[in-house]
């Protein structure tokens, strides 16, 4: 099971389309009716109580739109265009069956006592913010573009952490996966557990010093040919023979000084271009030729390679265990929901809908 809910690009949440085979007429949206000035809902589904809305699934069918690149202005669209009309008749099964199994799911997460915090809400923010290399102006930007508040933002975040927990504490820590079954799959996919070739270097590096003049930045010549000199005479030291760590700890203005100049390991595919040709054909102990960068010029001396190996089974083993266990996430999840859904009260407001629901589920369960 897939969770149906877009919080933005950059969070990288579960989201699936599945395109039915035949369109399913799509019911029309009742009008909104009002009440002492409040504003009444139309009910779609109760699951255990706790409901869904005709303004919800007009939420989720038009995030679904835009993940397939179709553009949505306002939610009438959804019943007077013709050709949102007929893809929402393929999308809008696929939603109702994924929000019953999203509540069910959520529902039992709140069950076995799995809370989102505030704490929790706050690290999950500042992982986002890392990842995506976003500051708070940024983030807010992202939420805007995305059409959410901070606060669907968290709606969503807990629902995707229940869920999870549900799967990590009910259906993973369940799975049984023997001793022979790691081995075989560990030989099967032996690109899966090797070690990157890496290697060790040390670099000692010149800066070249920069004045402004307007908005541009400008390269003083004769500081230039200094630090050239300066570093070529480095490497001379080097090449005769002298200590590494002493040149770098005289001559080098790079962040690496205060470790002697060391840098790494260094998954060699990880390399800029750049660097992976400076280094290429070095054998540990020499030395790479003067290369000049943006900001200064630099050397390198390789310490040391280390050839891609596949790892032992024994030290890659629970690697290879949890990696069979999330192959196995979907069905075993599916297998959940079966129980749940059999547990659960599910009351249809909406017979239409009700009947899309129960082929998408027929559907699902013949796959």
């Amino acid at each position: 099971m897939k969770a149906r809910y877009v919080v933005l690009a950059a969070l990288a949440l579960l989201a699936q389309v599945v395109e039915a085979q035949t369109p399913t007429p799509v019911p029309a949206a009742a009008p909104v009716a009002q009440s002492k000035g409040a504003i009444i809902q139309r009910i779609i589904v109760k699951v255990n109580g706790e409901i869904f809305t005709q303004t919800d699934l007009e939420t989720r069918q038009v995030e679904a739109l835009r993940e397939q690149k179709t553009q949505v202005k306002n939610p009438q669209d959804l019943q007077n265009d013709a050709l949102l009309v007929k893809a929402l008749a393929e999308i809008t099964p696929t939603i109702l069956l994924d929000v019953v199994d999203e509540l069910l799911l959520v529902q039992r997460g709140r069950e076995i006592g799995a809370t989102f915090s505030d704490a929790n809400f706050s690290q999950t923010i500042e992982n986002i913010k890392k990842q995506n290399k976003f500051d708070d102006e940024m983030l807010k930007q992202a939420l805007a573009q995305s059409g959410l508040t901070m606060n669907e933002l968290r709606t969503n975040l807990e629902r995707r952490y229940l869920i999870e927990s549900v799967q990590r504490n009910e259906i993973m820590r369940n799975m049984q996966v023997t001793d022979e079954e790691a081995r075989q799959y560990y030989k099967a996919h032996p690109d899966l557990f090797k070690k990157p070739a890496t290697i060790m270097l040390r670099e000692i590096f010149v800066e070249v010093p920069t004045s402004t003049k307007g908005a541009q930045t400008v390269f003083n010549a004769q500081a230039a040919d200094d630090a050239k000199e300066k570093i070529e005479a480095a490497r001379e030291r080097a090449l005769k023979g002298e200590d590494f760590a002493k040149i770098v700890a005289e001559v080098s203005e790079g962040g690496s000084k205060a470790n002697g100049g060391l840098i790494g390991p260094v998954v060699i595919n990880e390399l800029s271009e750049a660097l992976a040709k400076a280094v290429a054909g070095l054998k540990p102990g020499q030395y790479s030729e003067v290369a000049r960068t943006a900001r200064g010029y630099m050397f390198f001396k390789l310490e040391s390679r280390s050839e891609e190996a596949l790892e032992p089974f024994d030290t890659v083993k629970d690697d290879v265990i949890q990696r069979i266990a999330e192959s196995r996430l979907d069905a075993e999840t599916k297998k959940h929901i079966e129980k749940l859904r059999a547990q659960a009260l599910i009351e249809w407001k909406d017979e239409q809908y009700r009947l899309i629901y129960e082929k998408a589920v027929k559907e699902a369960r013949g796959k």
